[in-house]
């Protein structure tokens, strides 16, 4: 099947949180879901679904995990078994989960920062410290570890957990199998656990390679959590569905007893039944949407660099989130975020809301249709001109 990413389709009135927060003058290239429709197969077996008029409690058929299983296996040669898998409702309630399951009030989780914004508020609002592993950025714009000061944070006494995001969200950084090993030998010469977000991972530009950090050693197997959603890639989002890959039989028991407590192991018929087809049916789709991505990252990267060389692009690696350099404008952040949203009338997410080291940059989506991105950029391009 071939879909066609360049249909422009109108998303205001859709209860459609990405179009509906600003003003209809202003192009929303912020919060990460594209503005792509997702895959035919999956439209059809829903509207097959609702068909059918009855919506009662659904048995747990472990379809669901064996898409999971199938998707890992073929993306990416982790072979994962089924009985691994858990249902979550969507990815940071099983970050939350994990926490509460290897972690205890008081307790330390380390993330890298600049840090997906969420993260910043889930891990205080359960009685949990902060500790950033700043992320060291490069002349080229490019992000490296800083496994010095890694380990510093990992061996304090409270630290007990070590929150990944795989690829990472901000940066774009496609973490290589030598920078996770080093990490997964910090985390267990230290005793902390991982929780690794791979939300984001089949977003992978050409030259790259995701690693699941479940597949890296048996080792690390046994002391981590992997959260995967289809989500950012099929843009279904709001079926609120993600799932938990756990190897190791004690911490999935372990991981499970909060999900029981708080009663959040029930699926949704209309939840599951996406991520299947999606992994499933939909692969070319995957393959299509990588292919055109890589075409906006191009022309972004071509098209600041001959006409608004204020900003600079480093070379991102994964995800369709662009993590733009404005420091040339010479905007402190508030003024930078205005000055995107009422100058250019394009909205993106401003860097210090993802913590220190985002001072100065803007995150663009560009998981759009070319003439979106095209029509964005040439406003942003007027604005700076004027500024």
């Amino acid at each position: 099947m071939k879909h066609n990413f360049d249909e422009l389709i109108e998303r205001r009135g859709t209860e459609c949180k990405k179009w509906n927060t600003y003003d209809a003058d202003v192009i929303p290239m912020w919060i990460a879901d594209t503005d792509f429709k997702c895959p035919q197969p999956v439209i059809e077996a829903m509207v097959k679904r609702a068909e059918h008029g009855i919506f009662g409690y659904p048995t747990n058929l472990n379809s669901f995990e064996q898409s999971i299983v199938n998707w890992q296996k073929k993306r990416f040669g982790w072979e994962v078994q089924t009985d691994w898998v858990e249902y979550t409702p969507a990815v940071i309630p099983a970050i939350v989960y994990a926490m509460y399951a290897f972690t205890n009030p008081g307790d330390n989780v380390v993330i890298q920062m600049p840090a997906y914004h969420p993260f910043h508020a889930i891990i205080p609002d359960n009685g949990r410290h902060i500790l950033g592993n700043p992320l060291i950025l490069r002349e080229d714009g490019s992000y490296d570890v800083d496994f010095e000061n890694l380990e510093e944070l990992l061996k304090k006494r409270k630290t007990t957990m070590f929150l990944l995001c795989s690829p990472h969200n901000p940066t774009g950084k496609c973490f290589t199998r030598e920078e996770l090993t080093k990490m997964s030998e910090l985390c267990l010469k230290y005793n902390v656990f991982v929780v690794s977000d791979e939300i984001h991972s089949d977003i992978i530009y050409s030259g790259n390679q995701h690693i699941p950090y479940g597949s890296l050693s048996q080792a690390a197997a046994d002391n981590c959590v992997v959260c995967v959603n289809p989500s950012k890639t099929f843009n279904i989002a709001g079926v609120r569905t993600g799932a938990a890959i756990i190897p190791n039989r004690n911490n999935h028991d372990l991981f499970y007893a909060p999900l029981e407590a708080l009663k959040a192991y029930g699926r949704t018929i209309f939840g599951t039944l996406p991520i299947e087809v999606s992994y499933n049916e939909c692969e070319y789709y995957a393959d299509q949407l990588l292919e055109y991505l890589e075409g906006n990252r191009k022309y972004l990267k071509e098209f600041l660099e001959t006409r608004v060389p204020k900003i600079k692009m480093g070379n991102p690696q994964a995800t369709y989130l662009m993590w733009l350099n404005c420091k040339g404008l010479n905007l402190e952040p508030k003024a930078l975020q205005q000055f995107f949203l009422q100058k250019a009338k394009v909205a993106m997410n401003e860097g210090s809301t993802f913590g220190p080291g985002g001072a100065g940059f803007m995150r663009m989506n560009i998981a759009c249709p070319r003439s979106r991105l095209v029509e964005a950029l040439e406003r942003i391009e007027k604005a700076v001109n004027q500024l």
